[in-house]
């Protein structure tokens, strides 16, 4: 459940807004229906990571690659995948961190409306 709606609300939310909507997204999500930190981390990381890895195929292979080519040379990489997945993988870290944080805000919140 969680993979789906952080998939789905970033795909919509990532055409009008900057990158780090995910962040946004995968707190919210997490920290209303995230059920464990397991979760709470892996489904936003593995939702951003195929979102991210699908929209960068999706815009990089009808131009032959060229702008990620450049952006590889650049920063002194010989292949444009490598550049992918650094991409993908810092993209999936950061919502996964998100995410994680927000199933623990909720965990901190709830822990002080309740008595001791």
């Amino acid at each position: 459940m969680v993979f789906l709606v952080v998939i789905i609300a970033s795909l919509l939310l990532q055409m009008v807004l900057p990158w780090w909507a995910v962040i946004v997204i995968s707190f919210a999500t997490c920290g209303l229906i995230g059920k464990t930190g397991r979760i709470a981390f892996w489904q936003p990381f593995l939702a951003i990571l195929l979102l991210w890895l699908g929209m960068a195929l999706f815009k990089s292979l009808p131009n032959h690659n060229v702008l990620a080519t450049r952006v590889a040379e650049m920063i002194g990489v010989k292949l444009w995948p490598i550049i992918l997945l650094i991409t993908v993988l810092l993209g999936g870290l950061v919502a996964g961190i998100s995410g994680y944080c927000g199933y623990h805000f909720r965990k901190a919140i709830i822990s002080l409306k309740t008595p001791a």
